[in-house]
């Protein structure tokens, strides 16, 4: 189970409920900031002191106030976090239900699991830490099934049917003369190879490998 975790959260009892779920699960060295710069701050300091966090698990909206702030709200935080600590694992636990904003969180800023706060909240967290401590993602239920629908309607059968002979491990070629077989079009090579990078584009994909696994994730093949 992880050992340091840092909560990035301004609202007090938000975090004392937070550190309730990491005390039952047995991990005592929490820190916590009110604000997403000192999160920041203090990830890049522990890792240069060596021993860095295990887990960030942080709120996206924050009150402004007098304090000026390079990253306003915990979703600039993930994302920046991310890219220079890739190996962190990174919760962000909001309110915020919308599925631009999962999307953008999960999809562009790279987060391992979302959890909504709420009645269930704090139950759906502790699933959280467990399934991501495994290496795998995590979303809150309701938002789980949201994402789901608005991905499927955001695409066509054709795209899953790519999508799922790329996860067989097929190759442009080989979808091609497998569209032809089964009379699907288009089947040519270049319309093949505009569709999955359009695909990529959709789901912020870099590359055949991540479309597929977000592709899973979502539910969708």
């Amino acid at each position: 189970m992880f050992t340091k975790v840092l909560i990035s959260e301004d609202l007090g009892s938000i975090s004392k409920g937070i550190v309730s779920v990491l005390e039952s699960l047995h991990i005592d060295n929490v820190q916590h900031v009110q604000y997403c710069d000192d999160a920041y701050l203090k990830i890049k300091k522990a890792n240069q002191d060596g021993q860095p966090f295990d887990l960030l698990i942080t709120d996206l909206s924050f009150k402004t106030d007098h304090r000026s702030q390079k990253y306003a709200s915990g979703e600039t935080l993930i994302k920046a976090v991310k890219q220079e600590h890739p190996t962190l694992k990174i919760i962000a636990y909001s309110v915020e239900d919308r599925p631009q904003k999962i999307r953008s969180v999960m999809l562009d800023g790279k987060a391992d699991a979302y959890v909504c706060k709420g009645r269930n909240g704090l139950r759906e967290l502790d699933e959280a830490i467990t399934v991501v401590f495994k290496n795998q993602n995590y979303l809150s239920p309701q938002i789980s099934n949201t994402l789901r629908e608005t991905a499927t309607s955001e695409i066509e059968d054709y795209d899953i049917k790519i999508m799922q002979f790329l996860s067989m491990g097929q190759s442009q070629e080989e979808i091609s003369q497998n569209f032809k077989e089964k009379n699907i079009t288009p089947s040519s090579l270049s319309a093949i190879e505009k569709k999955i990078v359009k695909l990529k584009n959709q789901f912020n994909a870099k590359n055949s490998v991540q479309l597929i696994s977000i592709a899973k994730d979502l539910g969708l093949i």
